[in-house]
């Protein structure tokens, strides 16, 4: 198997003309000891092909970085290994080669991506992690790209559930990246696994983000877009999983709000509408007592002022002379309720007297 991922890791040759050698020569280890004659003799090859297979054979030492992988319990796991998924195989750029920390997604067992902005609102932030936190708790597998804002929230929330989740990076499996998700990256090993056509030690290039969202799409039945500007990258995620044949939703949020205008956009195309976890497990034809009886109980807790309070927030921050003016409590008798709100779980201070619904 060293060979083959000597053929995976060879830099700048198309994963095309990888399988295409591999099915010219039948296996890896065929194609490191071909002549250069043979190669030139390729019709699919081109000069620059050749050089920089080449040069792979004298750069990549085979049995050092073979060794290496075994150590960082990194999987190889080529396009015609039985492992691969389906799904992929299905693309028409599929990935020569996944590296894997952790296990791959489960065959058969249905899986949504959650994907948007990196520097959401807390409104995004929340409901990205409720829907996580929703669909893992009712067996659907959650995929994302492990990113600061939207994609991390969802893998979180799909962790705290208990469900799996699998992270897809723009780089090697063995870098954490960003840095500061490095708990997340550990735990949706445990959880799941983390996933890369790049292999091992390549650094996070802008080029290798678009690639990787096909990966997202094409692991997934359907994409949810929590918060997107018009121009970005799960807008890309979202063109990919609909040229798959893929359902997308998209979340709703304010007129005048950018991370909302790549959400709507998708929806005037004709993307799903995302009202509530609910609303969506019910249109996927899951049950949703479970759910409705976890809402009960979050209304008993609430009584008199807590429920009057907990009724005017949101998932937008409102602000302690906002909810003054539409509870009609006095200050005090307010910040008396926040605390105790806040305290229970059921709301966040996001900034200095700003609050949110956190559920």
């Amino acid at each position: 198997m060293k060979y083959e991922y000597w053929l995976a890791s060879i830099p700048h040759l198309s994963d095309c003309k990888k399988r295409l050698l591999r099915e010219e020569y039948k296996e890896g280890r065929a194609v490191y000891y071909i002549e250069e004659m043979q190669l030139r003799f390729l019709p699919f090859l081109g000069e620059q092909d050749v050089e920089g297979i080449l040069a792979a054979k004298k750069e990549i030492k085979i049995e050092k970085e073979w060794e290496c992988l075994l150590k960082q319990n990194i999987r190889f796991v080529p396009y015609f290994s039985a492992e691969y998924p389906k799904k992929l195989s299905q693309l028409p750029d599929p990935p020569y080669a996944l590296y894997v920390k952790g296990r791959l997604p489960e065959e058969g067992v249905f899986s949504a991506a959650i994907v948007g902005a990196r520097r959401c609102t807390p409104y995004g932030e929340e409901m990205a992690l409720d829907y996580g936190k929703c669909l893992a708790e009712h067996g659907i597998q959650v995929i994302s790209g492990m990113a600061r804002g939207i994609d991390g929230a969802g893998q979180r929330g799909a962790i705290d559930a208990g469900g799996a989740t699998f992270g897809v990076l723009g780089c090697g499996v063995d870098i954490c990246y960003p840095r500061e998700h490095i708990g997340l990256y550990m735990d949706i090993q445990k959880r799941g696994g983390v996933i890369s056509e790049q292999p091992p030690g390549r650094p996070p290039l802008p080029v290798y983000f678009p690639m990787r969202n096909r990966i997202i799409s094409g692991l997934s039945e359907l994409v949810l877009v929590m918060e997107a500007r018009l121009r970005s990258g799960s807008l890309i995620t979202a063109d990919q999983a609909l040229e798959q044949g893929k359902d997308v939703y998209a979340l709703p949020g304010p007129a005048t709000s950018q991370l909302s205008q790549g959400c709507h956009f998708l929806i005037r195309q004709g993307a799903g509408i995302l009202i509530s976890p609910q609303d969506l497990l019910t249109e996927l034809g899951i049950t949703e007592k479970e759910l409705e009886q976890k809402s009960d109980k979050i209304e008993k807790m609430l009584e008199n002022h807590k429920n009057v309070v907990y009724s005017c927030l949101g998932f937008f921050p409102k602000g302690l002379s906002q909810l003054i003016d539409e509870t009609g409590l006095s200050a005090s008798a307010l910040m008396q309720e926040l605390i105790s709100l806040e305290l229970k779980g059921c709301i966040r201070e996001v900034s200095k007297n700003y609050y949110i619904r956190v559920r």
